[in-house]
């Protein structure tokens, strides 16, 4: 069985019912690539909302959890209100969230264990920023990253790593297809040195920063490239091409 192709939308702080209406038609109308497995991560108040009007083909993910089941966390949300509000799936450790909220390494792999331990589907991300890529520490960084969350979790069955490179998020630079590939396959040799074979063959690495309907297609030829993690044009029909890139 190879590595099943995964498209997710990151939809961030954006929208409005009437806008995610917008949303929601697009994806109905598709035609979406059966082979595909699709996830749209939703501003947590709208989490059922979307869950009730979306097509049976694509899954809903939080954007954040914290680290424990409840407690005194005045604005936060736990895995567990997630699972009871039967949403599968969570993002963790978006650039975001490591770059404006200041979540450090350790913090994101202990919210990654506690998911996976409450029975959620994980989107772990990493990636560098632009002064790190420069001074060439990428693998480096990724690797640090990569390693703290291996770290604190017992299985990456339930996980699909998305390397975002934070110079190509919401910047309009994207990195090449051979420049994502090269990664990937860094990244798969150290799962093959630091946790197994196995998880290195399995684990699906996707990737994520400015993808467009345009550079999706070539993006998806590059063998250890699993599929998407889609900002900005998870909002917008072209959406639907990146889903079928592997057409």
């Amino acid at each position: 069985m190879g590595r099943k192709f995964f498209v997710g939308g990151n939809w961030k702080m954006n929208g409005t019912k009437s806008e995610i209406d917008g949303i929601v038609a697009f994806l109905k109308n598709g035609p979406l690539d059966s082979n595909v497995e699709i996830v749209v991560g939703v501003p947590s108040i709208y989490l059922t909302y979307v869950k009730d009007i979306l097509p049976n083909n694509v899954s809903i993910a939080g954007q954040n959890t914290y680290k424990v089941a409840k407690g005194a966390f005045t604005g936060e949300i736990s895995p567990v209100m997630l699972l009871d509000n039967g949403i599968p799936w969570v993002i963790l450790g978006h650039s975001e969230r490591r770059n404006v909220f200041g979540e450090t390494d350790e913090l994101v792999a202990e919210k990654v264990a506690h998911a996976l331990e409450a029975g959620l589907k994980v989107i772990a991300c990493i990636g560098e920023k632009l002064e790190e890529r420069e001074a060439g520490k990428t693998e480096e960084v990724v690797f640090r990253q990569t390693k703290a969350i291996a770290d604190k979790i017992k299985s990456w069955n339930n996980v699909v790593l998305a390397y975002e490179p934070v110079w190509a998020i919401g910047t309009g630079k994207t990195a090449t297809p051979q420049q994502a590939q090269e990664v990937h396959a860094k990244l798969r040799d150290w799962f093959s040195k630091n946790v197994n074979q196995t998880v290195a063959e399995t684990v699906r690495i996707i990737y994520g920063g400015s993808v467009t309907a345009g550079n999706a297609k070539d993006l998806a030829k590059e063998k250890d490239i699993d599929g998407f993690l889609v900002g900005g044009a998870s909002l917008k029909p072209d959406f639907v091409q990146i889903v079928n890139a592997k057409q």
